[in-house]
């Protein structure tokens, strides 16, 4: 069949599996050309398919040739219609390591599910006996509490006052202004459920418990910070909470595994084109603004540029891994440098529909987004007919 994109809002209905591939062999070959990296070799990604997770994923193993085992929820093609770009992101990336020699492989299901944590561990024993990292990057807008049964969603709302504030359509380049009514505490309290720590928490208590977790392991989850034009409906609002949560978690996940001497990291990173960013009011303007700056001053970075120098220069540097006041590693900064901070304000007020196609790089943030999908890339001919049936090889 021939695939194109089809649009609906902030998403993007289909997913092309060349275009996938492509992606993946890129990310691939950028993370080759920079070296090795003395990082582990048994390494859990969960939330394996996309963004931050799938950079990592991609680091480990062909930065580091590690074993890898990723957990993520995607959807698998059915005829007429394809998968989600994370089920091809996953088959192209267990092709290429199979074919470079590497051990990859994926469990496909709810990771907060209790089975699933004891499907990955049974893998885990089977296969490479412990982990030596555990990458935590979930995105999902949802969550069953195994534990209760009760299904919670997290909402994107501020805290205490109503938002107002420029947002853009990166589709058409319309910039407006968005009002967004703050939340109840039945919000927030279900936002820190779904996005805070404590599934991160029950992921390292059930490896732990079972005795895949090696001495000296490593765990490591995502966060943001941002800047102050977002704040209010990120940070300090209900999604903020939930990172809140996480980061705090980080240290009762290194408390709880003295014993195996597992340290628990936060790391905080850059803002990037995701499908979650992608849904944020406000989010989209910035990152048009700010790439423009960044890739003038020659420091921009996509998804796996971050995670290569976050395990080269952080992680695996060979001497203590920096953090700030509050334990965090932060990866953003050159994002939140004083110089990139002040020349995003000035321009976020002089952003109009008419003056952003000069001050922002809207192109850069669309081309971005498409890529996320599997278009856009060249040498992938998305006029051919293409087969959407494609399996991810160690799933079943």
């Amino acid at each position: 069949m021939i695939i194109e994109p089809r649009m609906r809002g902030f998403i993007c209905l289909t997913a092309h599996p060349k275009g996938c591939e492509q992606s993946v062999k890129n990310q691939i070959e950028y993370v080759k050309s920079k070296g090795t990296i003395d990082g582990a070799k048994k390494v859990l990604v969960i939330g394996a398919s996309t963004g931050f997770g799938l950079a990592s994923r991609i680091t480990s193993a062909f930065g580091s040739n590690a074993s890898t085992i990723g957990v993520f929820f995607e959807k698998p093609p059915t005829e007429g219609k394809t998968a989600s770009p994370g089920w091809y992101n996953s088959a192209a990336f267990e092709k290429l390591t199979n074919e470079s020699g590497l051990y990859a492989k994926s469990i496909n299901g709810d990771a907060f599910s209790s089975e699933i944590k004891n499907q990955t561990i049974d893998l885990i024993k089977a296969d490479l006996g412990q982990i030596d990292l555990v990458i935590y990057s979930l995105a999902s807008p949802v969550r069953l509490n195994p534990n209760t049964g009760i299904l919670h969603r997290s909402v994107l709302k501020p805290i205490g006052t109503t938002f107002t504030n420029k947002t853009v359509d990166f589709h058409t380049g319309k910039v407006s202004e968005v009002s967004i009514e703050p939340a109840n505490q039945e919000d927030i309290d279900n936002t820190v459920v779904v996005m805070g720590g404590e599934d991160w928490k029950m992921w390292m208590n059930a490896l732990n418990e079972a005795g895949v977790l090696s001495n000296d392991a490593m765990t490591l989850a995502y966060s943001y910070i941002g800047p102050e034009v977002t704040e209010a409906v990120y940070r300090k609002g209900t999604i903020g909470r939930a990172k809140d949560h996480l980061e705090a978690t980080a240290f009762e996940i290194t408390k709880q595994l003295e014993s195996v001497n597992c340290k628990a990291y936060v790391s905080v990173n850059k803002a990037l084109v995701t499908q979650a960013s992608s849904a944020i009011p406000v989010i989209p303007l910035y990152i048009s603004l700010l790439y423009k700056i960044m890739k003038e001053e020659g420091i921009h970075e996509g998804c796996i540029e971050q995670i290569q120098r976050l395990f080269q220069d952080r992680l695996y540097s060979g001497s203590k891994i920096p953090t700030d006041d509050k334990g965090r590693i932060r990866i953003d900064d050159w994002e939140m440098r004083d110089d990139i901070q002040e020349k995003v304000a000035k321009l976020w007020k002089e952003a109009t529909t008419e003056s952003l196609p000069n001050i922002g790089d809207l192109n850069g943030y669309t081309n971005d987004f498409h890529n996320l999908f599997g278009f856009g890339f060249d040498g992938v001919d998305y006029q051919a007919d293409t087969n959407e049936m494609v399996d991810i090889l160690s799933i079943t």
